[in-house]
């Protein structure tokens, strides 16, 4: 078996901390425009890491390959619409990971296209953590917007199912554990429960690709 690659886990570093500080920022700042005053109160719309990375989320994002961030709260009966304004929430922290990825690989082609030596070691350095900070984003878009709690896909579920109390209480109290047990799973059993790295791939490669990456 391997032995843990610092090496390797400090390319990851730069795009793990871009990914959840921004997606974290982007649920408090949208919470906020839309009318609830608690993630402002706790300090989270700002975009200081510190604010928002959980120290075990990011500990086992870093040596497992999945972890969380602080989760941003909000008092739904004060949003303005709360039927709506709770899906902008959550659509929030997700789709800014996916510009965040877009932004990044059109910051590495132009760079790759740049007249400078690639064949330095900190050019492979700097287009490895290029690399990795898109694919991680573009996991986190990805996986964020499973159904289940306590991921951000599940506000879109379950806002389907307010109408019926019973099924949303007990989608929204047994949710996270489904999630955790679906991941134990895949550890345990090599199986992978979530298939979500085809469509990483895609759209990751997708993007460098159409904005000129070869």
């Amino acid at each position: 078996m391997g032995g843990f690659d610092l090496a390797r886990a400090l390319k990851f570093l730069p795009g793990i901390i871009l990914g959840l500080t921004v997606h974290e920022y982007c649920h408090a700042l949208v919470a906020h425009m839309c009318g609830d005053s608690t993630s402002k109160d706790q300090g989270r719309v700002t975009l200081n890491p510190l604010k928002h990375i959980d120290p075990l989320g990011f500990i086992m994002l870093i040596f497992v390959g999945f972890g969380w961030a602080k989760p941003v709260q909000f008092n739904e009966q004060n949003l303005r619409n709360p039927k709506t304004d709770v899906i902008k929430i959550a659509l929030a922290g997700p789709l800014s990971n996916a510009v965040i990825a877009m932004i990044l690989s059109i910051m590495f082609s132009l760079l790759s296209s740049a007249s400078f030596n690639h064949a330095t070691s900190f050019w492979q350095v700097l287009s490895e953590v290029f690399i990795y900070a898109i694919y991680i984003n573009w996991g986190l878009f990805i996986f964020n917007l499973i159904p289940l709690p306590p991921l951000d896909g599940s506000h879109l579920l379950l806002s389907q199912f307010k109408r019926y109390p019973v099924l949303y209480n007990a989608l929204y109290k047994y949710g996270s554990f489904v999630l955790f047990g679906l991941i134990i799973v895949s550890f345990a059993t090599k199986i992978n429960v979530f298939p979500i790295w085809p469509a990483i791939q895609f759209l990751g490669e997708g993007f460098l690709s159409l904005v000129g990456y070869r």
